[in-house]
């Protein structure tokens, strides 16, 4: 699985019209609008796709497009067993 970080998104974007427009470009496993604790959208979403070609194709052939009148923003997000510790870069002992 590939995971892309879809961001500028209008509010009113829901994770159907995601599905909708990446779709076209193979399995989308899962779309996630993020949303605020009220329930407002924070503006960006995570959509997975089955495979590393689908996401790629997506991303170039989707990024610069509109959806819902807003230009799409679209970046491959690291690979799960890739990602950095947030923590991992800060000096020092840890606090107990």
């Amino acid at each position: 699985m590939s995971r892309l970080y879809v961001g500028n998104l209008a509010h009113e974007t829901t994770e159907a019209d995601l599905r909708a427009a990446f779709s076209q470009f193979g399995e989308v496993v899962s779309a996630k609008v993020m949303t605020n604790r009220r329930g407002r959208t924070k503006e960006f979403a995570y959509i997975e796709m089955a495979d590393e070609a689908s996401a790629r194709a997506a991303m170039e052939s989707l990024r610069g497009t509109q959806i819902k009148g807003r230009i799409l923003d679209i970046v491959q997000d690291a690979p799960s067993g890739q990602r950095r510790d947030r923590h991992s870069d800060r000096g020092g002992r840890r606090r107990r």
